[in-house]
């Protein structure tokens, strides 16, 4: 898969700017990456987005019927909508047809057409959705998984997060020796709830990861861990706070920094370190995030995302293709089953 040119879906109406951003964002990427882009939907709508756009690109638009509104329940409305964007999408991939799908729709229907069309992965009992999250050391991120996929969580779900998530970040992030951590209430292994003592134990036990201990809130932007572990309940509300953050951060500095006449003066200096704050701490920057576990590569981004948000998510799409992160996750869960054979 590394050698040949990666075919992306997009979801072209999903999200609140569809699919006007969408297209701008696809667009930006068919001419910037080495991909081919598919635009799933309503060729009408797509066809007058693509006018807008001076691209000598050609685009490729796959016809699709309606799409699954924020309101309706996913699976129902997925069985009763087969034609919608999201499920010709997933369908494409099934059928070898792309090598991804991006949406920046309904992202539990994205995640159940997922599960519905390519199913998980063989030693895989949940899929998880992982979330890149900039930390206080530069150029170093932190993969947080799951950020909502998964409300609840048995242990052996979160170690086989912990795994998934090791080999995405050594082989997309580029890390090395990924060290991971169990998001918890305390540093100490006898902290937390039975769920976590438990994945605790598992965690300490497995020799396909490199497990540090529990993190705590105030370890998770630290730099400290490549990846950390949780279910989606506490997942999302990690997420959502840290991009809130992030935003009121910057938005003080706006307001503060411009106050009196040496302010003013300040800030008309620092203004490109501001811009460089921003983009450390604007989601559109991570584009997304990767739906881990199941038989295909996903992306689910934002359903506030506009054209920047698309394209990173369209290049995190692609890096994940290009390093055969799928391929990778397969073989590596082939050699644990056979070890932990081994040890029977």
């Amino acid at each position: 898969m590394a050698s040949t040119r990666a075919r992306i879906a997009i979801d072209a109406m999903g999200g609140d700017h569809a699919p006007a951003e969408i297209v701008a964002g696809a667009i930006r990427a068919q001419e910037e990456l080495d991909v081919e882009v598919l635009l799933v939907g309503d060729p009408q709508q797509i066809e007058a987005s693509l006018k807008q756009h001076n691209s000598s690109h050609h685009i490729e638009i796959v016809p699709a019927e309606g799409t699954i509104e924020m309101e309706e329940e996913p699976l129902s409305a997925l069985r009763r909508k087969p034609k919608a964007s999201i499920n010709v999408a997933m369908q494409l991939v099934k059928k070898k047809q792309a090598d991804a799908v991006v949406s920046a729709g309904h992202s539990g229907a994205a995640m159940a057409a997922a599960l519905l069309r390519l199913g998980r992965l063989p030693g895989i009992d949940r899929p998880a959705i992982g979330a890149v999250l900039p930390t206080i050391v530069p150029s170093k991120s932190v993969l947080i998984l799951d950020v909502g996929a998964n409300v609840d969580c048995r242990p052996k779900f979160l170690e086989q997060f912990a795994f998934m998530g090791s080999i995405y970040s050594q082989y997309v992030l580029g890390v090395d020796t990924p060290k991971v951590g169990l998001l918890n209430i305390g540093e100490e292994p006898s902290k937390g709830n039975d769920a976590a003592l438990r994945t605790y134990q598992k965690l300490e036990e497995n020799p396909n990861i490199t497990f540090l201990g529990n993190a705590e809130g105030r370890d998770v932007l630290s730099g400290q861990f490549d990846v950390i572990v949780c279910d989606g309940f506490v997942g999302n509300i990690l997420l959502k706070f840290a991009e809130a953050v992030g935003g009121v951060m910057v938005q003080i500095l706006k307001e503060e920094l411009p106050k009196g006449l040496h302010g003013k003066v300040g800030t008309a200096l620092l203004k490109p370190n501001l811009e460089r704050i921003k983009q450390r701490f604007d989601h559109a920057e991570h584009g997304g995030a990767l739906l881990l576990g199941v038989e295909g590569i996903c992306i689910i981004t934002h359903g506030s995302s506009q054209a920047p948000s698309i394209f990173n998510a369209i290049r995190i799409a692609k890096e994940a293709v290009d390093n055969e992160v799928l391929e990778r996750i397969q073989s590596q869960t082939r050699i644990a089953a056979a070890q932990a054979t081994d040890g029977d």
